[in-house]
C-alpha cells in the first residue's frame, strides 16, 4: 500500500474506533469506502503553518499532501486560500457523514445541495438518491468549473449550476431534501419554499453546530432540532468582520466592574458555548489565561466592546465601552442557562417562517424562544 492508501485505511478504521459511522445510514460507509475523498481533492492543499497558509502540492509532497487529507475525520482541507484566508474546503470527513446521515436521504429523493465544493458531497449523496436526482449551487466561478469536471467524471447525471446558494435553484425542485455546505445565521426562505411538505432541509448554523429542518405540511414553515456539533466556513456573501482591535478602538472604558464568574467554560464548555450563541449571536469572543488567571475579549462586530481581565490581587475585572454592554449581556446569558438546567446542544432547535426565525429550547413549543429577523437579503423562492 502506499502512503495514500494507507492514510485512508486509518480515517476508516479511526472512525470505526469512534462509532462515527451511522447505524442508521449504512450507505454512507460503503458510499465514502467507494468514492474516498481524494477523487476529488485538487493538486493543491493549504496547511498552516503557524503563521499563514503555505501550499502544499500533490507532485511536490504527495506524503504532506495524503497527511492533509486524511488527519482527522474532525480536520478539513483548505482548497483555496483568498487574501491570506481560507474560502473554500473539503469538509472534514466526519462531519459530511454526520450530515448525509442527518438528511435521512433516501432512493429517489430529489436532491438540492448548495455549495459545490469539490463536489465529494453530491457525488456521495448521488450514490443514495440515484441518477438525475441531485441538483448543486457554487457561487465562486472557477470552483464551481472545476467540481464540473469532476462530477462529469464520477457522477455524470449530477446537475451543476452557478448562482447565490440562497436563492436555490427552482428550475429543478421542488426538492425531497435540501443540504447547505456553508454556514449560515439566517435560512433563505427560498431554501424551505423549494422543499416539498414533510422534506428536510440541513444545513450548519451559526458556524457552530448542524440543524435538521422539517418543511410542515402546510409549508409555512420548517422546524428542527440541533443535530451535531462543528465549526464551519461562512456563506461567501458574509464578508469580513472586523475583529476586537478594531471595534475596541482607543477609547476609555465606560464601566468597569468586578467579575465573578469562572471563564475557563468559555473555552472548554461547549454546551456553553453553544447556548451563547444561541443568546447573542452576534457576541464574538476570545479567551486566555496567564500568569493571573483567565481573560475574555468581546465585542459585537459592530461598536461594543468589553474586557475581562484578572488581577494580580485574585478578583477579576470586566471593563466596556460602546452602547451595549457586554460583559453584562453575556453574564445573563449565561445565568439564564444555567436557571434552564445547562441543557446540552442537542436541547436547542430553529423555527423558520417566511418572515422571521427563532431559535428554542427543550421544547419547539414550550420552552424560551430567541427571535431573529428573517434572511437580511431578503432571498425568497
Amino acid at each position: 500500500m502506499d502512503r495514500l492508501d494507507v492514510r485512508r485505511a486509518e480515517l476508516h478504521q479511526v472512525m470505526e474506533d469512534r462509532g462515527a459511522w451511522p447505524e442508521r445510514s449504512p450507505w454512507i460507509r460503503e458510499a465514502v469506502r467507494a468514492l474516498p475523498r481524494d477523487r476529488f481533492a485538487p493538486e493543491r492543499l493549504w496547511r498552516w503553518d503557524g503563521h499563514a497558509y503555505v501550499p502544499v502540492d500533490r507532485t511536490d509532497e504527495p506524503g504532506g499532501w495524503a497527511d492533509l487529507l486524511f488527519a482527522d475525520p474532525d480536520a478539513a482541507a483548505v482548497t483555496q486560500v483568498t487574501g491570506g484566508l481560507p474560502t473554500s474546503s473539503l469538509s472534514c470527513q466526519g462531519i459530511v457523514v454526520d450530515m448525509l446521515d442527518s438528511l435521512l436521504l433516501e432512493p429517489g429523493h430529489r436532491v438540492l445541495e448548495l455549495g459545490t465544493g469539490t463536489g465529494w458531497n453530491a457525488v456521495l449523496a448521488a450514490v443514495r438518491a440515484g441518477v438525475g436526482r441531485v441538483t448543486t449551487v457554487e457561487m465562486d466561478p472557477d470552483v464551481g468549473e472545476t467540481a464540473r469536471a469532476r462530477l462529469l467524471a464520477h457522477a455524470p447525471g449530477i446537475r451543476t449550476e452557478l448562482g447565490d446558494g440562497s436563492l436555490g435553484a427552482p428550475d429543478s425542485g421542488p426538492y425531497d431534501r435540501v443540504i447547505a455546505t456553508y454556514a449560515v445565521e439566517h435560512v433563505p426562505w427560498a431554501w424551505v419554499a423549494q422543499t416539498r411538505p414533510g422534506g428536510r432541509v440541513v444545513f450548519p448554523w451559526g458556524r457552530l453546530g448542524h440543524i435538521a429542518l422539517t418543511v410542515a405540511d402546510d409549508g409555512a414553515s420548517a422546524s428542527g432540532w440541533v443535530q451535531g456539533l462543528a465549526q464551519f466556513m461562512p456563506d461567501r456573501t458574509t464578508g469580513t468582520e472586523p475583529g476586537f482591535t478594531e471595534v475596541r478602538g482607543t477609547g476609555e472604558p465606560d464601566d468597569e466592574r468586578i467579575w465573578t464568574r469562572e471563564l475557563a467554560p468559555l473555552r472548554d464548555d461547549w454546551d456553553l458555548r453553544f447556548a451563547l450563541r444561541v443568546a447573542e449571536p452576534g457576541l464574538q469572543y476570545t479567551t486566555a489565561e496567564d500568569d493571573d488567571g483567565w481573560n475574555a475579549w468581546l465585542h459585537d462586530q459592530d461598536s461594543s466592546w468589553a474586557v475581562i481581565a484578572a488581577q494580580e490581587d485574585g478578583t477579576t475585572v470586566a471593563s466596556q465601552g460602546g452602547p451595549r454592554r457586554l460583559a453584562d449581556l453575556l453574564d445573563q446569558a449565561w445565568g439564564e442557562w444555567t436557571q434552564l438546567g445547562s441543557p446540552d446542544r442537542y436541547a436547542y432547535g430553529l423555527t423558520v417562517t417566511p418572515d422571521r426565525q427563532y431559535a428554542w429550547a427543550l421544547d419547539p413549543g414550550t420552552g424560551p424562544r430567541w427571535y431573529q429577523l428573517a434572511d437580511p437579503r431578503g432571498a425568497r423562492a
